[in-house]
């Protein structure tokens, strides 16, 4: 059994889900709206101030999926209450992005600044040039975004510059040193 598909999912003051026949799940609350389609063999049912959900059928399949369903729904109701932030940090000398009206500017060393458009439903902030906060409702959208900015420039495994995320420690390789005869 599944030790996390056991679990309920509380919904929070100000949450509603509905549950559509087909295993479509709705949440809304005061942040937007999510939807997610759960896979077959996968319910879910409202009971009271919880969502509650369980496999219609017993396979080894059906049991793995049972947690995943459940994570994915849980992530839609804190997504829509309270949402999802991603922090990136920029580091290198005169690497720096702003924000402008076509997306997020990236200048990390290439011969020309990096465009990146944001999706529908994430917002970003630069704050000095080389902090960038990316915010939303859904998780998956968030962390997809944030990594599709960080390989832009990955962190440089020697120097560290390049973009990484926020508090994101790496382990820096010592250099090459010259043989000594």
């Amino acid at each position: 059994m599944s030790r996390i598909g056991k679990n309920p999912i509380l919904l929070p003051e100000g949450v509603r889900a509905e549950i559509i026949d087909g295993g479509m799940v709705h949440v809304a609350g005061p942040k937007g709206a999510l939807a997610h389609k759960l896979h077959e063999g996968i319910a879910a049912k409202l009971v009271g101030g919880t969502l509650q959900v369980f496999p219609t059928q017993e396979s080894r399949k059906h049991r793995a999926l049972w947690g995943l369903n459940r994570t994915l729904v849980a992530n839609m109701v804190e997504g829509v209450h309270r949402g999802f932030r991603k922090g990136l940090e920029i580091v290198g000398v005169g690497y720096r992005a702003e924000m402008r009206e076509d997306g997020l500017h990236v200048s990390v060393g290439y011969s020309h600044p990096v465009v990146f458009r944001l999706p529908d439903g994430v917002r970003a902030s630069v704050e000095r040039q080389v902090y960038i906060s990316l915010e939303g409702i859904d998780k998956y959208l968030v962390g997809e975004t944030a990594a599709r900015i960080r390989r832009v420039r990955p962190p440089d495994s020697y120097k560290g510059k390049g973009i990484r995320y926020q508090g994101e420690v790496l382990k820096l390789k010592e250099s090459k040193k010259s043989a000594k005869k």
